[in-house]
Parts: C-alpha cells; sequence; structure tokens
C-alpha cells in the first residue's frame, strides 16, 4: 500500500486551512460577553488566524508568529482559546515538516511562551475546578492539547518516512529483480546461440572443402543466429544501462517463436517435434519459452544428431512442459559441474511455485519437466 499516493493534493490542504482560520477568526471576534472587542483586538485576532492558513507554506515562521501574535491577544482581549487552538494547530505543521529536534525546541518553547502568558493572564483570586485551582486546571489542559498535536504531528512526519523509505526501498527491489531477470535472459540467449554457433562451425569445417555448397549454408546459418543473438543482446544491455527504464520496455520471447526455435535446433543436429496445446498466459510466455529453449540448447550441446519432444500443453488449471531426447542422456562434461542451464530452468518454475525435474532417461535419453498451476 502506497500511503504517500492517499494524500489530498497540497492546495486544497491550505485550502482547508484557509477555511478554519476564517472561522476562528469570527468566532473570536463575534462579540462574547466576557471578551473586550474593539477595532484593535478583531484586528488582532484576523492576524492571529493568518498563521493557520499558512501553517503547511512556513510552517516555522507560522508556529512562533502564532506565538507572538498570541501574547498581543491574551494581553488585550483575554481570549484563551484562540491563541491556544492556533498553537496547537501550528505545532502540527512543524511537527510533520522539521527534524524532531527542531520541533522539539519549538514545542518547549511553545509550552513556556503559551503557558507562562496564560497564567499571567489568569493572575489573581484562583478558582476552583474540578478540585484544582482553575489556573492549573487550565493550564493542565492547554499543555495537553498542544503536545498531544506535536506527538500526532511526528507520528505522522515517522509514518510518512517509513512509506517513503519503503517505497524506495521497493523500487531498489524491483530494480535488483529486473537486471535479473535480464541475465538469466542474456544467459539464455548466450548460452543457445554459442551452442548453435559451435555446432554450425564443427559442420562447415568438416564439409567445407568437399561440399562447399553445404558449408556455405553452415555459415550463412551462422551468421543469421549471430545476427539475432547480437540484436537480442544490444536490447538486454541497452536496457541494463538505463536504470529509469520500465521492465515492460525489454524484449520478451514469445510461445509464436518455439518454431523457429525448432528449425534453428535442427540445423545444429536435433530434430524437434514442437506441440503447444492450450492457451498459455502471456505473462507466463516467457519463462515457458526459455524453459525450452534451454532444454533444447542442452540437447544441442551433449547430444547432437538427437531426436527431441517438445511439448507445451495447458489442462485442467495446470501448465506443463516437457522435452524428451533420445541422446545419451549425460548433460555434465566429466570433471565438471553442472552449469546454470538446468538452475536457471528451475529457478523459473520455483518462481511460479511450480515443479522441475531432469535427468536422464531409463536406458537411453534426457528429460525435462516443469508444471505449475495457472491462477
Amino acid at each position: 500500500m502506497n500511503l504517500l499516493a492517499r494524500r489530498p493534493p497540497p492546495w486544497l490542504l491550505i485550502l482547508a486551512d484557509a477555511v478554519v482560520a476564517v472561522l476562528l477568526a469570527v468566532a473570536s471576534t463575534g462579540s462574547p460577553p466576557e471578551l473586550t472587542t474593539n477595532a484593535v483586538t478583531i484586528a488582532l485576532c484576523w492576524l492571529l488566524a493568518v498563521p493557520v492558513a499558512v501553517r503547511r507554506v512556513w510552517p516555522e515562521p507560522a508556529y512562533y508568529g502564532a506565538l507572538l501574535i498570541g501574547l498581543a491577544v491574551l494581553a488585550l482581549q483575554g481570549n484563551r482559546l484562540m491563541p491556544t487552538a492556533v498553537v496547537a494547530l501550528t505545532i502540527y505543521s512543524v511537527a510533520t515538516g522539521r527534524p524532531v529536534w527542531r520541533s522539539a525546541i519549538a514545542l518547549v518553547a511553545g509550552l513556556l511562551v503559551n503557558g507562562g502568558s496564560l497564567l499571567v493572564s489568569m493572575s489573581g483570586q484562583p478558582r476552583y475546578s474540578i478540585g484544582w485551582p482553575d489556573p492549573v486546571f487550565i493550564l493542565g489542559m492547554v499543555w495537553l492539547a498542544v503536545g498531544a498535536s506535536w506527538s500526532l504531528g511526528t507520528a505522522a512526519r515517522t509514518r510518512r518516512e517509513f512509506a517513503a523509505r519503503e517505497a524506495r526501498r521497493q523500487a531498489e527491489q524491483a530494480a535488483a529483480d529486473e537486471r535479473l531477470r535480464i541475465a538469466r535472459e542474456l544467459h539464455d540467449v548466450v548460452a543457445h546461440s554459442m551452442s548453435m554457433i559451435t555446432v554450425k562451425a564443427g559442420v562447415a569445417a568438416k564439409v567445407l572443402d568437399k561440399h562447399p555448397e553445404e558449408g556455405r549454408k553452415a555459415l550463412r546459418a551462422i551468421e543469421e543466429i549471430g545476427r539475432g543473438s547480437l540484436t537480442e543482446m544490444r536490447q538486454f544491455l541497452g536496457a541494463l544501462r538505463a536504470p529509469g527504464r520500465s521492465p515492460d520496455s525489454t524484449p520478451l520471447p514469445r510461445l509464436a517463436d518455439l518454431p523457429s526455435l525448432a528449425r534453428r535446433a535442427a540445423q545444429a543436429g536435433v530434430q524437434v517435434d514442437l506441440s503447444v496445446n492450450g492457451a498459455v498466459p502471456d505473462s507466463m510466455a516467457p519463462a515457458v519459452y526459455r524453459i525450452v529453449q534451454e532444454a533444447i540448447t542442452n540437447v544441442v550441446k551433449h547430444a547432437a544428431p538427437a531426436h527431441c519432444q517438445a511439448s507445451v500443453s495447458v489442462a485442467d488449471g495446470r501448465l506443463r512442459i516437457s522435452v524428451v531426447d533420445d541422446g545419451p542422456g549425460q548433460r555434465v562434461l566429466p570433471g565438471r559441474p553442472g552449469g546454470h542451464g538446468l538452475a536457471g530452468m528451475r529457478e523459473r518454475a520455483l518462481l511460479y511455485g511450480g515443479t522441475f525435474e531432469a535427468g536422464p532417461l531409463p536406458g537411453r535419453g534426457f528429460g525435462v519437466h516443469a508444471s505449475w498451476e495457472i491462477p
């Protein structure tokens, strides 16, 4: 949830503050019998309302101005409510917009100035309210109101800072995830193209002298594969160099590209029987393509010439991928650990909460199987 996006526009908040300021000024100049009202006190009350209207634009000047004008209102009119209300409203803006230490200094200054002026205005014979001397009770209520407003402002500021940090963290995580995705895509592109190029280069080297046409055909295939791979790599590297680029702007493979993948594998000596049944969600198509691509690339690298059956099916709410070949069944070269291909396929399957299995088949061949539920 984006807490920052839920805030009203600034102009609307400023307009609301102006309305509140007018209401305060009108209420304080309505000639209550216990208050002194004349041209001077009326002007002071309207002047005291100004900090409320501008508290979001100039928080600290509005707050300290409210303290000073409030002293004059208390001295000339004896109005105890309006200065306290204005101080409480303006300290909230200071607490939300300034560091804690600065807002704490403002709070202490407000409590001392506003509280001291209230005590001076109430000097004389004390009356009693619910067992407490009237000045002590009123001062306590005033300090409680100002302190509560400061606490609410500090809490709001902390919440906004947390929301901003969380938004930055999510943006950084999204960027890291996008770069990891691009790294996987680059691995698949490079692994597939280099495997094809290596096989076709070997064919060209063997037949170029005796069968030059076949050799030229293999070289043309190498050129085609190389150009296509370079185009994909430029697009991915361009996305990596542009930190602000949207993930949607990077190229994504489609299931419609699977037939061309099968044709390139055939040029490398692997005959692929491809079948796609059911509607695969667009969001899952890149992962499906890359799993099939990596599985066929492994067949080219380790089992060519061979025959391969690749199927993608959607049935009963589950997507299934199967790539099975009739090669020797060996996928790890002697003395070397397993590469990134199987790990990348497993990561893509687990990304959707699915299952992944890969290993030699009984007798001969190697199989790759992945499946996951479609929401």
